[in-house]
């Protein structure tokens, strides 16, 4: 279905039509059971946190290349749209190390967010993954945690894409920034359930205890998370909050202008699983 595009409408590097949209589906269906597992084992059962990360690695790995494939197939991901998404990659490996970590500030979502965004939701879920991935191999940041982080910023950038697309201005840097500070707390809520069953050993109260039931088990969860991560996911947050509010309308208009001016695909544009005419410029 296509109709005219609203003034400001934004350019969808990947647009998300119904194969690509149940790919992206199953993709994070499967990345919520891999993340959770655990709390589905029974009791007495051995967990073993090394197996996890390389089924992981393989989801996010096999998620890619799929929204690459059908993307590519349905005509709508094109060398333009390639070419961004490794500059904007690029650039997100490098803002990264800036921070490091250090205290919770983290800058990388800063630039997930706003081309999720710009590009839409399945150009945000490749910009996730890419991102941290390179980062990881320029800081030597490579571990068990690489797939989990590559999956979990994945979602950032594919939430991003989602957000309500006629928003302008102060609202929607507002909208943005939220958003931003929501994601950056639920990511590292995310790696916390990724390591927390076999981190700590059983016998405290923030203990994971294979096959207790699944709200005990959250429970606790929430309660190490309380515990360990908060100010770090809070850091984390306010970190992007802030970044977007600084540098969201030079940021916004600069990748809208080069989406205009690369016209992925062929002219159409689109904007949440929507095709749209574009307009003149």
């Amino acid at each position: 279905m296509r109709r005219d595009a609203g003034p400001g409408a934004d350019v969808t590097a990947v647009p998300i039509g119904r194969r690509l949209g149940l790919t992206l589906a199953l993709a994070s269906a499967l990345g919520v059971l891999a993340f959770g597992w655990p709390l589905l084992v029974d009791a007495g059962a051995t967990l073993d946190d090394a197996t996890s990360a390389p089924v992981v690695l393989a989801l996010v790995v096999a998620a890619g290349l799929a929204v690459l494939l059908v993307g590519v197939n349905d005509g709508g991901l094109d060398v333009k749209a390639i070419a961004v998404l490794g500059l904007l990659s690029a650039v997100g490996a490098i803002l990264r190390p800036l921070a490091a970590g250090t205290g919770g500030v983290e800058t990388v979502f800063i630039l997930v967010v706003l081309g999720g965004r710009v590009f839409g939701p399945g150009f945000g879920f490749l910009l996730g993954s890419t991102t941290i991935f390179a980062s990881a191999l320029l800081t030597g940041g490579v571990g068990p945690w690489l797939p989990f982080q590559m999956l979990a910023a994945s979602w950032v950038g594919l939430g991003a894409g989602l957000l309500p697309g006629r928003l302008r201005g102060r609202w929607e840097i507002a909208l943005l920034a939220g958003y931003g500070a929501l994601a950056a707390v639920l990511f590292g809520t995310a790696l916390n359930l990724s390591f927390w069953p076999f981190l700590i050993g059983s016998g405290t109260e923030i203990s994971f205890v294979a096959g207790a039931p699944m709200g005990e088990n959250l429970h606790r969860f929430l309660l190490y998370s309380l515990a360990t991560s908060l100010p770090w996911d809070l850091g984390r947050a306010i970190t992007t909050a802030v970044g977007i509010a600084v540098a969201g309308y030079p940021v916004l208009a600069t990748l809208r202008r080069a989406a205009r001016r690369a016209a992925f695909g062929s002219g159409v544009e689109t904007r949440a699983g929507v095709a749209v005419r574009g307009e003149s410029r």
